[in-house]
């Protein structure tokens, strides 16, 4: 709509340097799977350059992998703090990819057939009661098949049980190696939008709240932290919905990911759709006064959402001022319908001035969010 681009999770352009080192940064708030604090801390640790990193970042910061004490020594693998290692020529092909830290369930599987002789139909098994293990005491069982037939094929004992330790670890949380590639793209393609167009990215977030880790406010002050400027709610500009409001003036090339954010009506804490869509339907240029609203049948307590919201700055009255008009109900009837209704300006009514952080204390208060502080 604002850059003539038809994206789809195909066409967004692979391996893209900006958006790993954006990940690498874990400036991530917004992002699928890896915004949770969790994944921030490891993403600064792993430092993901490349899709299968993403892969294995998905896969790594689970309750399985950190059980079987995989994490840590992964980490030292890839940092080169201490060696790969493999007890044998078929391991290594399995776990090559993963630096001999078996991560997938597929792995487990095949460390099974390769080294303990389990047939498929056992390692299938082995992988369906990984979910149980705790619960069915199938833990045995697999235990005296794995390591009697490891140390049978000439593994240590202390490696085949470290092994059934990782594959234990799993527990019901080892994911498939396909499962966390295709997370990974939908990581890898939410990074791609926030890195080149985080105005698209915050607008579509807000607009799909609530959902993911973080609030409105947080998503905004991390828009504006990437550039973006975020206008506020008023009856004059605003939609239901979140949108871009493009600046003729400037060049697309000059704007592209900074198109300024109009905060939409949904953003109003009791706001009901159809009353946004009443006002949207009837602003033909623009309103100029509280008593229009009226003469399109706005009920009273969407006037005052919208005052408690100070969506009537383009009308030259502050939340206060509004507020006050809202609940005089003056309105000129009969032989003075269309006159001007008296006003706090109009009758010199003083009203006492609020102060920012009283109305950052509003804004949080009717919209869980305030861009005045």
């Amino acid at each position: 709509q604002h850059y003539g681009r038809e994206l789809t999770l195909a066409n967004i352009p692979q391996d893209d340097p900006a958006v790993y080192e954006m990940i690498c940064h874990a400036d991530t708030i917004g992002v699928f799977q890896i915004e949770s604090r969790a994944q921030q801390s490891m993403l600064p640790r792993l430092k993901p350059l490349c899709f299968y990193d993403l892969v294995i970042e998905v896969a790594i910061v689970r309750p399985g992998p950190i059980q079987g004490d995989m994490v840590h020594p992964y980490l030292r693998r890839r940092n080169k703090e201490e060696p790969e290692e493999y007890p044998s020529k078929e391991l290594e092909e399995i776990l090559k990819r993963t630096l001999g830290v078996p991560l997938f369930q597929e792995q487990a599987m095949k460390i099974a057939i390769v080294a303990a002789d389990f047939t498929p139909a056992e390692a299938d098994e082995l992988r369906r009661s990984m979910a149980t293990f705790k619960a069915k005491g199938l833990v045995t069982k697999f235990q005296e098949k794995l390591i009697r037939g490891m140390t049978q094929k000439g593994y240590t004992l202390e490696y085949a049980q470290r092994v059934f330790k990782q594959l234990e670890g799993f527990g019901s949380y080892g994911f498939p190696e396909s499962h966390a590639a295709s997370f990974a793209l939908l990581v890898y393609v939410s990074s791609w939008l926030k890195c080149h167009y985080p105005d698209v990215f915050a607008s579509a977030l807000l607009n799909s709240m609530p959902m993911g880790f973080y609030q409105p406010a947080q998503i905004i002050s991390d828009a504006v932290k990437h550039g973006v400027e975020v206008r506020p709610v008023d009856i004059n500009y605003s939609n239901w919905d979140n949108q871009l409001e493009k600046n003729s003036s400037l060049p697309q090339e000059v704007v592209r990911g900074k198109i300024p954010l109009r905060l939409g009506f949904r953003q109003v804490r009791g706001l009901r759709e159809e009353d946004s869509k009443l006002l949207i339907v009837n602003r033909n240029k623009r309103y100029a006064s509280i008593n229009e609203l009226r003469d399109i049948s706005l009920p009273e307590g969407t006037l005052e959402k919208l005052a408690d919201a100070d969506a009537f700055r383009s009308i030259g009255l502050d939340r206060r001022e509004a507020l006050w008009e809202v609940s005089t109900k003056d309105r000129p009837v009969a032989l003075f319908s269309g006159q001007p209704a008296a006003d706090a300006k109009g009758e010199n009514v003083s009203l006492p001035i609020m102060t920012p952080s009283e109305h950052v204390v509003y804004d949080y208060a009717s919209t869980a969010l305030s861009l005045k502080g």
